[in-house]
């Protein structure tokens, strides 16, 4: 037997400014399932965490609520850890990066990183808020778009015509913050000098750390060439000073990867049996993987590596990326209530419901994944009571009252129980490679074949039959072992059903090697329901308290609430107009031919329309609520025909289409009734 691995798993942090949603719980069970299994496996598995806690956003929000920043990330980091402890992730630390650890190995990396001559300095020139006394990122700047005069957009995109920009572009600037008009100002900040690694990046991101789709993408950062990166802020600043350079801060995205090795020197100070050489030095022989959600690759597939070395600490064996969540094919959406923090989910539903579906949709790709919800309701239901818990339930009753709970010895069936031995290796290989929809398919292939053997021999018929008990017996034993061998199978990703499981099966902790035995003249403790089916009520509460949650945090903050009945508030009246000059508004139906989205453009989509008796190309800022737009292919809408047609960045608007909702992922493209027909007019 080969000997057990040493492997250190992260995921990625949190930040320590806002709840857990479904969203987030995506990768935290991805990452605990994987970390289930190599344990289950016998390998020495450690999986570390923390909370990302530096930033002017969480400096900000503190002293919005009258807090220390120190009070807030504190009380952020309970609520994270009660969420992913009812979620059943199991790390073997969850620390945060504002802690002595992180200051010591930040300061350590950033000193070696220094005298190896791989930091710059250089004067920049930014916006600063003369109240705050405080430099300004673009999101906390705001003005009047240059292009088309639009006012109160961000510092670095307009939400009218999609132009980008600089911030020292926008017309009169003001700070989001205070509301004071910016003054530009120059300061000295640091640069991480990415380029001096472009030739180990290289090697490294081909190397099979990286899914391929991944590595394709680092390849076109590295093949335009990276540039230098700036890992400094300015004070007022929440995070830890650079060494030597009083009043200049490292800039999250420092502090943050170095957090993973943080958490694990914080883990190691409580286990003796730990070494942090062991699984950080150069010469280590341990792996060592980050999940991450694929928003952030290039901060761990390029910045982290190449600190990692320039520091003369070892790189990641691989970096793992998943996709997005989407519910019921759209982005999460608030007003619809499928915005759904952890803690809502785990009002109204088990943890372990959420599991299963996450990994029966989970491949190794980064594709996103889709919770559809009636699906998800469908799914649990007919896999998990409909056929894994099925085959205990039905069989422990004979069992109990035919042979006081005790299985009989023997093999009713030993070309199954040959199948189920056959199929180990695959499942596990399916773990391994963190295809866990294949290990579901594959696990769930043969609950049917269990339960098609089972209704075959119909023990609950041969019951009612003089002389056929002990065939009762061997079937129902046989069947109790079958359900065993699932549940071993299950284990990493339902670890409450498998403790249950345990518990009624009358054994030990199930290892992953136990699915090569079977329970033989072995008692069995009283059987208990182990797993009720969802409840589409419960569903549609928790989306219900969804959406009272929005309510609830939009009157807190003053912003726009949805009504009671899930629609939004009304908006302010518009100034009034003479009705004439609403009738000189020639509003048209229009069949979209095609919508793509423009490149270089995050807001805008290019839609071809067909009014009749001429095609129109109009651009509209949907594509928040329309990320794949050949979903508008073909439908029917509405536009402004007569509008004057406008000269943008990207080529001419020959129109408008009429959409409502407050923006983002809320935008809803008007249609007509079924039977208009493109071209006529809307009267």
């Amino acid at each position: 037997m080969s000997e057990p691995r040493k492997i250190l798993v992260t995921s990625a942090l949190p930040y320590a400014n806002g709840s857990i949603h479904l969203g987030h719980m995506l990768e935290y069970i991805q990452t605990d399932m994987w970390v289930r299994f190599q344990k289950h496996r016998g390998n020495q598995c450690i999986y570390v965490c923390a909370d990302d806690a530096h930033g002017s956003a969480i400096m900000l929000r503190a002293e919005k609520e009258g807090i220390t920043p120190e009070q807030l990330i504190a009380n952020v980091q309970a609520e994270h850890s009660a969420d992913f402890a009812e979620f059943l992730v199991d790390f073997d630390n969850f620390h945060s990066t504002h802690a002595e650890e992180n200051r010591e190995l930040s300061s350590q990396i950033y000193l070696k990183l220094r005298d190896a001559g791989h930091i710059a300095t250089r004067s920049i020139t930014q916006y600063f808020d003369p109240e705050k006394k405080m430099f300004l990122a673009d999101r906390f700047i705001k003005g009047t778009c240059p292009k088309c005069g639009t006012e109160d957009q961000y510092g670095d995109n307009c939400e009218k015509c999609g132009a980008t920009y600089a911030p020292t572009d926008l017309k009169d600037p003001k700070s989001a913050i205070s509301g004071a008009t910016p003054v530009l100002k120059d300061s000295q900040h640091f640069f991480f000098k990415l380029p001096d690694f472009q030739e180990m990046l290289q090697a490294w991101t081909r190397s099979g750390t990286l899914q391929e789709a991944v590595a394709n993408k680092i390849a076109e950062w590295l093949d335009a060439g990276l540039q230098q990166w700036d890992i400094s802020r300015d004070a007022p600043y929440f995070g830890f000073e650079i060494p030597d350079e009083p009043g200049k801060y490292f800039y999250v995205w420092l502090d943050a990867p170095i957090g993973y090795m943080a958490s694990f020197k914080n883990l190691c100070a409580r286990r003796p049996d730990l070494d942090f050489d062991a699984f950080w030095a150069k010469d280590s022989t341990a792996e060592l993987y980050h999940f991450i959600g694929k928003d952030i690759v290039n901060f761990h597939a390029l910045f982290w590596p190449a600190m990692l070395e320039g520091a003369g600490f070892r790189k990641p064996t691989g970096i793992n990326v998943h996709g997005y969540l989407t519910v019921n094919g759209q982005k999460m959406s608030k007003s619809r209530g499928t915005f759904v923090k952890a803690r809502t989910y785990l009002d109204h539903l088990s943890p372990e419901y959420l599991r299963y579906y996450y990994a029966a949709k989970l491949s190794r790709g980064v594709d996103d994944l889709d919770l559809n919800l009636e699906d998800f309701v469908q799914k649990v239901n007919s896999d998990l009571v409909g056929k894994v818990v099925n085959i205990a339930s039905r069989c422990a009753g004979f069992i109990h009252k035919g042979n006081a709970g005790v299985l009989v010895a023997g093999n009713a069936a030993p070309e199954l129980t040959d199948a189920f031995l056959a199929a180990a290796p695959s499942i596990a290989e399916a773990y391994e490679a963190r295809d866990f929809a294949r290990a579901m398919r594959e696990i769930m292939g043969l609950a049917d074949r269990a339960n098609a053997w089972i209704a075959d021999k119909a023990p609950w018929s041969l019951n009612k039959q003089e002389g056929k008990q002990d065939e009762v017996q061997a079937i129902c034993a046989l069947g109790i072992n079958l359900f065993r061998q699932l549940v071993i199978f299950l284990k990493p990703v339902l670890p409450l059903l498998a403790a249950d499981a345990e518990a009624f099966l009358n054994v030990a902790p199930l290892t992953w090697n136990d699915h090569a035995t079977l329970l033989s003249n072995h008692q069995l403790n009283e059987f208990k329901p182990l797993m009720t089916r969802i409840d589409p009520v419960k569903v549609q509460a928790m989306t219900d308290a969804s959406k009272e949650d929005l309510t609830a945090s939009a009157t807190d903050t003053g912003q726009a609430a949805p009504a009671g009945n899930g629609e939004l508030a009304k908006d302010p009246l518009s100034p009034e107009i003479e009705f004439d000059t609403f009738a000189a508004v020639d509003l048209r139906v229009a069949l979209i031919l095609k919508a793509e989205a423009v490149e270089g453009a995050d807001k805008l989509l290019r839609l071809t329309l067909d009014i009749g008796d001429e095609q129109r190309n109009v651009f509209s800022g949907i594509k928040s609520a329309y990320p794949d737009p050949s979903k508008l292919n073909g439908r029917l809408t509405m536009m402004i025909a007569n509008l004057k047609p406008r000269k943008m960045k990207f080529g001419i608007s020959e129109g408008m289409v009429m959409a409502a909702g407050p923006g983002g992922e809320e935008i809803y493209l008007l249609s007509p009734d079924s039977g208009a027909k493109p071209g006529q007019r809307i009267k």
